[in-house]
């Protein structure tokens, strides 16, 4: 048995659904839990529910926004004063950022991107896409302890008959050290939608969308079922999207339980980013699109007419 800190981060004061994912795929190892700031009494409630056994409140001065440098020298710090053998993360984007700082810190390996993983004696041994997808890698980690890992979110599901842990709560006094640069400020975005590399369900639109303004189709039918939109990079190139919204080799990688491509002809800089969505669902007027030998389910038709039906057919599966 590993002893295991799974490094969590907030949204809205929330935790983020990839922690939930870590801590299920941890049962059976001694998992605590980490968070930099304050946590409510509910959500510590969900960690014990899904088997961390303490949460560790870390907070200090220069800690109330995120900077690099502050929290790998809080987190270091509170790391160092235990024995953990593994540090584990969500691949999100502040993740990606401070994991690998954090690992250099104390020399250690890094697993990153993780896909999927067991940890049968406590050992550690994962699953990662190399090359854009078109193979996995098998990976361990050696050297010295602990090692970092971070797992790409939604990429292992929730856990179903969970382990309580006991979920005891603890305040830790950190110090985030010599800050070269602080965030003066965060910007929201317009959007209350969550992003895309966490999103469950992702409905994106292509070059076929012929134009921004037709992206209204795609929002009306990701508003019914809880999505969040992207776009290939053709979209993107064409000016319909932002390049936030753009899912692929150049743009974001997915793997929600849902992907929804529409207008999408399934280039392999495309299929790259969301190849290991749960299900992929293809709409299409071209019957030997290259998407279509990757979708589970594929519809030959246009868009236009398809996506419409579909989003009335969800309202009434859905009672709306």
């Amino acid at each position: 048995m590993a002893n295991v800190l799974v490094f969590t981060e907030l949204h809205d004061g929330k935790v983020k659904p990839v922690t939930l994912e870590i801590l299920g795929k941890l049962a059976g190892q001694t998992t605590d839990v980490a968070v930099i700031g304050d946590l409510s009494s509910e959500e510590v409630a969900v960690l014990a529910k899904h088997g961390a056994a303490n949460v560790h409140k870390l907070k200090g001065s220069n800690l109330d926004k995120y900077s690099p440098e502050g929290y790998a020298n809080a987190l270091a710090n509170f790391i160092k004063s235990k024995s953990y053998d593994y540090v584990f993360g969500g691949a999100t984007s502040m993740g990606k950022d401070l994991l690998p700082r954090l690992a250099t810190q104390f020399d250690a390996g890094l697993a990153s991107d993780v896909v999927n993983f067991t940890m049968d004696g406590g050992v550690f041994a994962g699953t990662r896409p190399l090359f854009a997808g078109k193979c996995l890698a098998k990976v361990e980690l050696t050297g010295p302890k602990p090692h970092f890992v971070s797992i790409r979110p939604n990429a292992l599901g929730m856990t179903e008959g969970l382990t309580a842990g006991a979920g005891a709560a603890h305040d830790v006094a950190a110090d985030a050290g010599n800050i070269r640069a602080a965030i003066a400020e965060i910007v929201k975005a317009a959007s209350s939608k969550v992003d895309l590399t966490e999103a469950n369900i992702i409905v994106s639109g292509g070059r076929a969308m012929k134009s921004a303004e037709n992206f209204k189709i795609l929002e009306e039918l990701a508003d019914t079922i809880g999505a969040t939109v992207g776009a290939s990079r053709a979209a993107v190139d064409s000016g319909f999207a932002p390049h936030a919204m753009q899912v692929g080799q150049t743009g974001k990688t997915v793997a929600p339980s849902l992907y929804i491509a529409c207008g999408i002809s399934g280039a392999i800089q495309h299929l790259a980013g969301m190849r290991t969505s749960k299900v992929i669902v293809a709409i299409n007027t071209d019957p030997d699109a290259p998407i279509f030998t990757k979708a589970d389910y594929g519809i030959v038709g246009d868009l236009f007419t398809i996506v419409p039906i579909m989003k009335e057919e969800f309202k009434k599966l859905l009672g709306k």
